[in-house]
């Protein structure tokens, strides 16, 4: 392979902004409880004793006793106190630490949200001024918060974390993995070891289950792999060293303009699948891609394009010829493993030129060739563009060009001599080269062997040369001229593709600071279809949804273009299937214009539509890479857009629910008071007057007015995070019977039905918490239940648990999603449940999360409406009430 041990100036730039920067090192588990704080507090610790000074900015100890004794040694930081929401929150205190300036800090939970009001928004942004100050980090960090596998994470434990850091973060740091395997965690968070009782419950019941841990400890050690892959790398090309240090299989699959490419793309896929990596797809761009004919060009936009669609990385090498590119671009990237497809050829084709995949299997070492036989042999009318020959212009151009240097070499022969006329002759081969292509120059290199002879090598004006030494200047003259012009040739071809090249990267680096400069969705249209307008020399407009659904044209060039039926038909089938189509694509080909979706992570924002006034294909084969990375960059400015609009409608909506939860939390606290004086006024005026319909309604009406205002001030504790269970054994007999008694005057007339068992068990709960619960289920129940039928509280013991239904005889719930009821502010119209504020529900869904206890809804059969409080089997005590 290249033998080239030079240092890569890209790599040194890197090294070089990393100094005078802190250390970045990441504790990077598979899931909480794994003991990522506590290995970092031990390697602190041994730090600590070796003379570093060593200061903790904060740390999550979770109430695990463990870990609160290996804070013990440390200089801990205070903490800085952030007023929110009437409350004040303790945050990590950057401030101080910078005056401090230790050598290393200690910080956990880097993935962490800043309370409002803090400098950063997130903690990690905290990290990287630190380092920025020269300080080293150790800190801890969950594989699920990393952005890159947000979503995959979130495929399988069905939980989306909304906690993220960006993936070039790790990149930047040092990793290391604390790993636990899934049955001794599953051990310690049954022991208490990583959750309190309560919270582990839950969390064994959902997110720890032995196949989540299983796929998130995998995610852990790719990524870390992956990290210290990419790391390698850079150091090999900051020292120059060669090789491809293969600790990983990395793919190169090489795209050319020979049939079959889709299935050397479908290959090289199954591969990566297989061996669990990434992969690439290359291009190499030679003189000769220049000459191919457009569908040829057409057949590497399409592999290219199906490659990036795969998840292939995908580029574009210009080269003098396949080998060399091929052989520097593995040497490059390190590959190991390189597919290349091997067309049949004739006996007469393989005589005349020599087999690339033969080539690269004698000059690659250490890196293993796949080959992939393809069928068919591409039709002569595709394989040039210039397979008749370079134009007759310039034929004629070399021609000229020779018979003026002819006239010039007869004017100054008599001065300089029959000797020096030779070299002469040399100007016109190497001019044809440079402007007029490869065979025109060796048209010239002829004409001016001939021309020499014919004129001036005796006897003259026959093309008989009777000296044997002017046979061999013949000779030499002719080989000479066809080597300048093959050398000038390449030279220009090389210079032509370097040239596309360069152009190509300085459009797309302009282009991306121009989508950078702008913030509004009209301004990025305009920009996007300018740009390709101008660099494809196409018609181009950008469609979006406007706000009823309909496609709209947001910008185009030119302007005011209008879609026939089919058109429109095209470009919504690329908004709903996220996929190309119109012409020359696999959908909707009658349409004059080829639509492309804009997709992002947040879905299809936009569709770009191209065309050509020609009606040839609207982005050729060799343009296809170009237009889909200005493509890429329009989508990732779209994105951008849609996320800062919504960041500010988000803003705006938590401004409006903090005041309207403020509101709340006021009348709530305001009323109560005076509330609580009518209620006891009401009972006295009952005490003390003989009975009353109107007395009884305000007595009614007033405990149910309390209770509502009740339920606002727990609904705005819980918002604000407040709310704090003191769990203990609680009999479920005695608090069904209190919160009964406290409802006797809303229950009236109907029956009770009390089926809840001497013999249960205790169950841990918050005592306030649950009588809270039952209040508004069993008035929810007295409130939807005609005046003769009855209430049914039932305890029973399952193998799961405990459960507690209450369940009344209404009309029941209407069909659809029955956890709707428990949203704030929630009625469901025709059923039971119409009426109320919509609270009562909310409150016990948010008991019930506090407590570590569920609650769910459904019909009875032959019954009404049932609301079941259900405990787990960890939440139950042995001991009888």
């Amino acid at each position: 392979m290249n033998d080239d041990r030079r240092p890569s100036p890209e790599a040194f730039l890197t090294q070089a902004s990393r100094e005078g920067r802190g250390r970045l090192k990441i504790l990077l588990g598979a899931a909480p409880g794994v003991g990522k704080t506590v290995e970092m507090l031990r390697e602190g610790a041994d730090l600590l004793a070796r003379g570093t000074d060593v200061v903790l900015g904060v740390v999550e100890t979770h109430g695990r006793a463990d870990t609160e004794a290996l804070i013990a040694p440390f200089e801990l930081l205070p903490r800085r106190g952030v007023e929110h929401g009437g409350h004040s929150l303790d945050e990590f205190d950057i401030d101080a630490m910078l005056e401090r300036r230790p050598r290393l800090a200690l910080i956990d939970e880097y993935a962490h949200t800043n309370a409002p009001g803090s400098r950063h928004p997130k903690r990690w942004q905290d990290v990287e001024e630190l380092r920025d100050a020269g300080i080293d980090v150790f800190t801890t960090l969950n594989i699920q918060h990393v952005e890159s596998l947000n979503d995959v994470v979130a495929s399988f434990t069905k939980v989306r974390v909304r906690e993220t850091v960006p993936d070039f973060l790790l990149d930047d740091a040092e990793l290391e993995i604390v790993d636990l395997p899934p049955d001794e965690l599953i051990d310690r968070l049954k022991q208490g070891k990583v959750y309190v009782p309560q919270e582990a419950t839950r969390a064994l019941n959902n997110f720890f289950s032995r196949s989540n841990l299983s796929a998130l400890r995998e995610l852990a050690l790719r990524r870390a792999a992956q990290t210290v892959d990419r790391q390698m790398l850079d150091q090999l090309r900051a020292s120059g060293e060669i090789g491809n240090f293969a600790a990983v299989e990395r793919i190169v699959v090489a795209v050319g303009d020979q049939p079959g490419a889709e299935n050397l793309i479908r290959t090289a896929k199954r591969l990566a699948d297989g061996l669990r990596t990434s992969w690439s797809a290359v291009c190499i761009e030679t003189p000769r891609t220049l000459t191919l004919g457009e569908k040829a060009r057409a057949r590497i936009g399409e592999a290219l394009r199906l490659a990036g669609s795969l998840g292939a990385s995908v580029v574009t090498v210009p080269a003098e010829d396949v080998v060399s590119g091929l052989r520097d671009h593995l040497t490059e990237t390190r590959a190991t493993l390189l597919v290349i497809a091997k067309q049949q050829r004739s006996w007469w084709f393989a005589l005349r030129h020599r087999s690339v995949v033969d080539q690269l299997v004698r000059e690659l070492h250490g890196v293993t060739v796949h080959v992939v036989p393809v069928e068919g042999i591409a039709p002569i009318a595709e394989k040039r563009n210039a397979t008749a020959g370079p134009p007759l212009r310039n034929i004629l151009f070399a021609l000229v060009a020779v018979a003026a240097t002819t006239g010039f070499a007869w004017i100054i022969e008599p001065i300089v001599g029959i000797n020096a006329v030779d070299q002469i002759y040399l100007v016109p081969v190497v001019v044809a080269a440079a402007f007029l292509g490869m065979r025109s120059a060796m048209v010239a290199a002829v004409a001016s062997a001939l021309a020499y002879n014919f004129f001036f090598l005796p006897p003259l004006y026959t093309f008989t040369i009777e000296d044997p030494q002017n046979v061999v200047t013949f000779v030499v003259l002719v080989g000479v001229g066809t080597v300048v012009a093959q050398l000038a040739g390449g030279l220009r071809r090389r210079a032509v593709v370097g040239a596309r090249a360069a152009g190509e990267n300085a459009a797309i680096a302009a282009f991306g600071q121009r989508l950078a400069g702008l913030s509004d969705r009209e301004g990025t249209a305009g920009a996007v279809t300018e740009d390709i307008a101008r660099l494809l020399d196409v018609s181009t407009m950008l469609l979006a949804r406007d706000k009823d659904g309909q496609i709209t044209t947001v910008a185009g060039v030119p302007e005011h273009v209008t879609l026939s039926p089919i058109d429109l038909a095209s470009a919504d089938w690329s908004f709903e299937r996220g996929e190309s189509a119109g012409k020359d694509t696999k959908t909707l080909t009658a349409s004059d214009w080829q639509f492309h979706p804009l997709a992002t992570s947040l879905g299809v924002l936009a569709v770009l539509g191209v065309a050509r006034r020609d009606g040839r294909t609207p982005v050729p084969g060799d343009r296809q890479l170009l237009f889909a990375t200005i493509k890429g960059q329009a989508a990732l400015a779209y994105e951008r857009i849609k996320l800062e609009a919504d960041t500010r409608e988000i803003s705006a909506l938590r401004q409006r629910d903090d005041l309207r939860t403020n509101l709340l939390a006021s009348i709530g606290h305001d009323l109560k008071t005076p509330l609580t004086s009518v209620v006891a006024a009401a009972d006295a005026l009952a005490a003390s007057s003989p009975p009353s319909p109107t007395l009884t309604t305000l007595g009614i009406e007033a405990r149910r007015l309390n209770r509502f205002f009740d339920n606002l001030v727990e609904m705005t504790r819980m918002q604000d995070g407040a709310l704090m269970p003191q769990m203990e054994a609680t009999d479920l007999t005695d608090a069904v019977a209190s919160a009964v008694r406290d409802l006797r005057i809303e229950i009236g007339q109907r029956g009770v039905e009390i089926d809840v068992p001497p013999s249960l068990p205790l169950v841990s709960a918050d005592p306030r918490m649950l009588h809270h619960m039952l209040i508004n289920l069993i008035g929810n129940a007295a409130k939807f239940s005609p005046a003769d039928r009855t209430i049914t509280i039932r305890g029973t013991r399952s193998a799961k648990g405990l459960e507690l239904a209450i369940v009344d005889e209404g009309p029941g719930l209407p069909e659809g999603d029955p956890a709707r009821l428990f949203d704030r502010f929630t009625r469901v119209e025709g059923s039971d449940r119409t009426g109320g504020s919509g609270l009562g529900l909310a409150n016990v869904k948010g008991f019930a999360d506090v407590m570590g206890l569920t609650v769910s809804a459904h019909n009875e059969p032959g019954h009404g409406a049932s609301f079941v409080i259900a405990w787990p089997g960890a939440m139950i005590t042995d001991e009888a009430s």
